[in-house]
């Protein structure tokens, strides 16, 4: 159809948004548009046969598998303000309280984390330095880290150098850059501190150290909430929910609070185009369509294809954000199967191990209701930036990597009674330096398409809560321009 023509005009009758992807992004855009604009008519394109992107659960034989996420961060408000909206909020369970630590991988062994040691914070140093994880070398240079000053440079560092500089090599090497790889699957060495932790880099700079941080945090917290945090380790545990069926049960509540026909799966949106205020969605298999405004929530790299003819210069800012990939691996055993003690809700992997695991999740601990009583259900995460090429390996590869990996740290042994491979290639946008002023430029090129808005895990955010609330910005935008008449 041509640039210059416009479906469907001359009859509407109400402003017409098009979402484009259907991951949790699109469908908080989705609803909360639809709550904004009760007239409006809505289209959720979404190129997959099902919403939620990489969302997905497994309910089969009496397990609950995830298949990426399996919760989320209750530390921001907006995933669970959204759980409520859609319904699902009574049922959300928190992580078992009994068992909210994290172990990591010393020479072999699987052993507990330093308690109070979060992400990067030693916020309880005397745990930290009774700890097996780091040598004695190792301990003493991160208790130098109160005496390190504050960096002075301006600009973006990466984490690697970050860590590095405060805590000690030792310390990156065992602690951080496992606990970080369990969340961004990334290269620390590329790592943007500022896209990624800019608590930390603040802290440094108004306190001077992160330990002095956390001891005036603690001399400020006299609530049993925050004694309960201060014993938690790796990745604050005691902040995360999931719902009840899973977090699948999300992205079903969610695509149930759309009007019937809103939803349309297989529908892979190939271009949009400018149209006298308004945008020309194309659609693989279908005639293409006017629409006042549109959400494009799809990956960086899908999304540069599809804005590629309304501005190419938009296109190749959008294709450089670079992605990493992985699988997931699924696996459920017997108890009995599995010699090692499970003392916490899974273990991370330091790459200096030099093992093929970057993390394994005891999914059963973490939440009831994932496996049959007696059984244990693991998720094993393989690739990522480090070591891309394992996660591509054939099925029965990546099977038995796993069983070798899980027999050599947790003595599992015997075949598993359930497996499930979950692939996601470019599945994690990865926040290099210098990203925040890449998504800086990215936006300020939005700004100069009225009616276009961009959302998703590769801008400001790649947690569950942070891609519903860029989804719910970006369609607080659409509504408000809609009302202003600024597009349309």
């Amino acid at each position: 159809m041509p640039e210059n023509s416009s479906p469907g005009r001359e009859t509407r009758q109400h402003p017409r948004v098009a979402v484009i992807g259907a991951g949790i992004t699109g469908l908080a855009a989705a609803v909360r548009l639809a709550d904004r604009l009760p007239g409006a008519e809505l289209a959720v394109f979404e190129a997959a046969d099902r919403p939620g992107g990489v969302l997905q659960t497994v309910r089969r034989g009496g397990y609950l598998i995830e298949r990426s996420a399996d919760n989320f961060l209750a530390k921001e408000p907006w995933a669970t303000d959204f759980c409520r909206r859609v319904g699902i909020a009574d049922g959300l369970l928190p992580t078992d309280q009994q068992r909210r630590k994290a172990l990591v991988v010393r020479d072999g062994r699987v052993v507990p984390a330093p308690q109070g040691f979060v992400l990067m914070q030693p916020k309880r140093l005397g745990t930290v330095l009774r700890s097996p994880v780091l040598s004695w070398r190792g301990k003493l240079r991160l208790a130098c880290e109160p005496c390190i000053p504050r960096r002075r440079a301006a600009g973006d560092e990466s984490v690697a150098s970050f860590a590095r500089r405060r805590l000690g090599r030792e310390a990156f090497e065992r602690l951080v850059q496992p606990l970080l790889a369990g969340i961004y699957t990334a290269d620390p060495e590329k790592l943007s501190m500022a896209a990624t932790m800019p608590q930390f880099v603040e802290q440094e700079q108004s306190h001077g150290s992160l330990c002095r941080a956390a001891w005036r945090e603690a001399r400020e917290a006299n609530n049993a909430a925050a004694e309960s945090e201060s014993r938690e380790s790796g990745a604050r545990y005691g902040l995360f929910l999931a719902p009840r069926e899973g977090i699948g049960q999300l992205v079903e509540a969610a695509a149930a609070q759309l009007a019937p026909g809103v939803l349309r799966v297989s529908s892979p949106v190939e271009s949009i185009t400018p149209d006298d205020g308004g945008w020309v969605v194309a659609a693989a298999g279908a005639a293409a369509e006017r629409f006042d405004a549109v959400v494009l929530t799809t990956p960086a790299h899908h999304a540069a294809e599809v804005v590629a003819r309304a501005s190419p210069t938009l296109a190749a800012k959008l294709a450089e954000i670079e992605y990493a990939g992985c699988s997931v691996v699924g696996v459920a055993y017997l108890r009995s199967q599995v010699a090692a003690e499970l003392p916490g809700f899974g273990f991370v992997v330091p790459a200096v191990e030099g093992r093929r695991v970057i993390a394994v999740s005891f999914s059963s601990l973490k939440f009831p209701g994932r496996a049959p009583d007696g059984q244990v259900l693991m998720r094993a995460f393989v690739g990522g930036a480090l070591q891309p090429g394992l996660a591509e390996l054939p099925d029965e590869e990546l099977h038995k990597l796993v069983r070798e990996e899980l027999r050599a740290l947790l003595g599992v042994i015997g075949n598993p009674l359930e497996t499930e491979i979950a692939r996601w290639p470019r599945g994690m946008p990865q926040y290099h330096l210098g990203h925040l002023d890449h998504v800086d430029q990215i936006e300020s090129l939005v700004a100069k398409l009225p009616g276009l808005e961009l959302a998703g895990a590769a801008y400001r955010g790649v947690g569950v809560p942070q891609c519903i609330h860029g989804g719910e910005q970006a369609a607080e935008r659409v509504a408000d321009s809609l009302a202003a008449g600024r597009v349309g």
